[in-house]
């Protein structure tokens, strides 16, 4: 059975795993209809429209 020949330290240990758990910011595209900042592939939430149609109707 394969064994350590040495204690592997903290250091190298952690910067191993330093890029495991990075968050990447999210994405954000304008909605073509007003203008608002989304997520991209959802529907409008100050407007209600997803690629050109109205999905949610809104109060004006």
């Amino acid at each position: 059975m394969a064994v350590p020949k040495r204690k592997v330290s903290k250091a190298r240990r952690d910067k191993r795993r330093s890029n495991v758990w990075k968050l990447t910011a999210p994405t954000f595209v304008k909605c073509a209809q007003c203008g608002e900042l989304t997520l991209p592939h959802k529907v409008c939430k100050s407007c209600g429209y997803y690629k050109g149609k109205a999905v949610i109707k809104k109060e004006a």
